[in-house]
């Protein structure tokens, strides 16, 4: 395998080549000078021992979407897909003050287009393919979503679907937005943003290895600053973070003392997404959305995805061009800490379903890392695991 740092150079040449084309082809296109488009998403993943994002099944243990939302090959496609990237809830919102119509494509770099709504009037590869866990792996090239008629209606009495009232899909909708009408082949569709979701075997721009005495040392493998970084870390009720700041090349932080709270953490990462472009109400909105999956049991790295990066992986037309496009992309990097092992071995020893069940989508990677780490333990944590799943808490909760 090639080092770390040829990896990341030879990365770095091909993001370049895909910055540049996208640049190219955008001259060509018309502006219209009253539209203003802003977009905020994440990057979602775990770190491998070597501090670089990991193969996993990027879909375990996600919360359900509304039925009107559109899904690739089915609900379940992407339950069992593997990938280092899952890309989170990308939702675009447009303002002017006069109706417009435009189109929009969406490229995916090594990935593909899992959920979406409004219908699209393309996605590519074929959605009606069914894929197996190894698929982003054999492919070439990239995924892509493309609406051919979006209008904005900022004068439209907003008539949005709404189902299952408290689904985090609906913290998106409130922003100042106009609201879109969208031509498709169901019927003209409306919503606050366009919406997207995606799966991807990308690397991310940063590693974060964390040493034995639980310190992280973190690497910029990106060719620009990465403008933020912040280490979080949650056990029980208990909450602390560390607030890095911008990252040029390496950093080391100590973990954070349990003493913040989650009002503060909101706070400091709303004037964190303001400072990169987004709207207050934007930024409220982004961290509304993912307040529950943010902040639940766990370390985590946060940083804000660095703008050239972010437009090489997720190249994004519009047609006509907006004046100005914001888009803030913050990665979620998933880190196992001793404190996160000790936690899971004691889930384990004690068979606490429950406990267990905090770490959710991560559970599968964590428990490799620690077999991985201590070999010999290998064969009682399956034991543990599958002691845990057997244990009387399941089969009462499964009589009632």
């Amino acid at each position: 395998m090639l080092p770390m740092v040829i990896r990341s150079r030879i990365f770095g040449l091909t993001l370049l080549c895909f910055s540049l084309s996208a640049t190219f082809s955008a001259q060509n296109q018309p502006i219209d000078l009253d539209l203003t488009v802003h977009e905020w998403g994440t990057f979602t993943s775990i770190a491998g021992g070597d501090g670089l994002a990991e193969k996993w099944s990027t879909l375990n243990g996600s919360a359900v979407l509304p039925h009107f939302v559109d899904h690739f090959s089915g609900p379940q496609a992407k339950a069992g897909l593997l990938g280092t990237v899952r890309m989170e809830t990308p939702v675009l919102y447009f303002y002017s003050p006069h109706e417009v119509t435009v189109s929009v494509k969406v490229k995916f770099s090594k990935g593909l287009i899992t959920e979406w709504y409004p219908q699209a009037s393309r996605v590519k590869p074929d959605p009606e393919k069914v894929l197996d866990r190894e698929a982003l792996y054999r492919r070439h090239g990239g995924g892509s979503i493309a609406w051919d008629s979006v209008t904005v209606s900022p004068n439209l009495a907003p008539g949005f679907p709404r189902e299952n009232e408290g689904n985090q899909y609906y913290a998106a909708r409130k922003t100042s937005a106009a609201p879109l009408v969208v031509k498709t082949a169901a019927g003209d569709q409306q919503e606050r943003f366009l919406f997207y979701r995606g799966v991807s075997t990308f690397s991310v721009p940063i590693s974060a290895t964390v040493t034995p005495e639980g310190n992280l040392r973190i690497k910029n493998l990106a060719q620009e600053e990465i403008s933020s970084v912040i280490l979080f870390e949650r056990r029980g009720d208990k909450v602390g973070y560390r607030i890095g700041g911008g990252l040029q090349s390496e950093m080391s932080l100590d973990p954070p003392e349990l003493t913040a709270t989650f009002d503060s953490m909101g706070r400091d990462l709303q004037d964190i997404l303001t400072a990169q472009g987004l709207y207050p109400d934007e930024a409220h909105a982004m961290i509304e959305t993912w307040r529950q999956s943010w902040f639940e049991e766990g370390s985590r790295l946060f940083y804000v995805v660095p703008h050239d990066f972010l437009n090489a992986i997720v190249p994004l037309t519009i047609n006509p061009a907006p004046a100005q496009t914001v888009r803030v992309f913050v990665g979620r990097l998933e880190l196992v800490t001793p404190a996160t092992a000790q936690a899971v071995e004691r889930i384990l020893t004690t068979h606490d379903i429950r406990g267990l069940q905090k770490y959710r989508r991560f559970l599968e990677p964590i428990l490799e890392e620690l077999k991985a780490e201590n070999p010999a333990r290998a064969t009682q944590i399956e034991k543990d695991i599958e002691l845990t799943y057997e244990s009387p808490m399941i089969q009462s909760q499964t009589v009632r």
